[in-house]
C-alpha cells in the first residue's frame, strides 16, 4: 500500500509539474490560447521585410495587437493582425512596416487617419509604407548611388 501512495505521489506532482511547464510556454511565448476577442484587417505590402506571424501591431508606440497571418496575394504581401474591439482604425489610416532600433524585430505601426468612417471586421488598411531595405540602402552609399 506504501508503494501505491509513493507512486501515486510521484504522478501527480509530474502532471503539475508538465502543467506548470505548458502554462509558462503559453506565457513567455505569448500565445493566445483561447483566442481574445477582436476583430482582423489586413494590409497589402509590396515588401514585409521580414515581419513574421506574432510581430507586434503599434498605434502610438502602444502594442494593440499581433500579426495573424503573412501571405502572397497577386505578387504582393497580405498581412492580416487583429486589434481589441474597443479600438477603432479610421479609413485614411496608413499601415506601416518598422524596425525597433537598427536591427531589431519588425513591427507593423498604424498612423491614425481623421476620417469619420471607421474599418470594419476583415477590412483593409488602404495607405501602406513597405520596410525600409537597410542593405540596400548602405550599398547605395557605399557605391555613391545616393
Amino acid at each position: 500500500m506504501k508503494k501505491f501512495d509513493l507512486e501515486l505521489a510521484v504522478g501527480l506532482f509530474m502532471i503539475a509539474g508538465i502543467i506548470c511547464l505548458g502554462y509558462l510556454t503559453i506565457k513567455m511565448g505569448k500565445m493566445d490560447v483561447l483566442g481574445k476577442k477582436g476583430y482582423e484587417l489586413n494590409a497589402v505590402f509590396s515588401n514585409t521585410g521580414g515581419l513574421k506571424t506574432g510581430s507586434p501591431v503599434v498605434i502610438a508606440g502602444v502594442k494593440v495587437g499581433r500579426v495573424k497571418r503573412i501571405i502572397l496575394d497577386d505578387y504582393r504581401a497580405l498581412v492580416a493582425f487583429n486589434l481589441p474591439l474597443d479600438i477603432k482604425i479610421q479609413e485614411d489610416a496608413i499601415a506601416s512596416v518598422k524596425t525597433k532600433g537598427l536591427i531589431g524585430e519588425k513591427f507593423i505601426e498604424i498612423t491614425p487617419g481623421g476620417s469619420e468612417k471607421i474599418i470594419d471586421h476583415g477590412g483593409r488598411i488602404r495607405d501602406t509604407q513597405p520596410a525600409v531595405d537597410m542593405e540596400h540602402l548602405i550599398s547605395n552609399y557605399v557605391f555613391g548611388k545616393l
